[in-house]
């Protein structure tokens, strides 16, 4: 693409430390960006981590929580007693 006077249809990517027209502060500028692309880019993946873990974390306590509603409902030890109670009153 150089030879022929076009130019490349993406940037080229350079190495600052190889670049001989880079001053120092072109090169720490430089080097600023690509750690906050890099800052950004992890935050991005461990928002979706954690999305996902709070997801599955919901789903446990609410799975845990309706469990325990039904296992309640279908309990009759309650019942039982209050029949023994009544046994008990009756007899008295």
């Amino acid at each position: 693409p150089g030879e022929t006077g076009q130019e490349a249809p993406f940037a080229r990517r350079i190495d600052p430390a190889r670049e001989p027209g880079l001053s120092p502060e072109q090169r720490r500028l430089m080097a600023q960006v690509e750690h906050a692309q890099r800052q950004r880019a992890l935050q991005r993946r461990l928002r979706s981590r954690n999305v996902l873990v709070a997801l599955g974390i919901g789903a446990v306590t609410f799975g845990i929580y309706g469990y325990t509603f039904y296992s309640v409902s279908q309990e009759r030890f309650l019942d039982e007693l209050e029949q023994e109670a009544e046994a008990a009153r009756a007899r008295a």
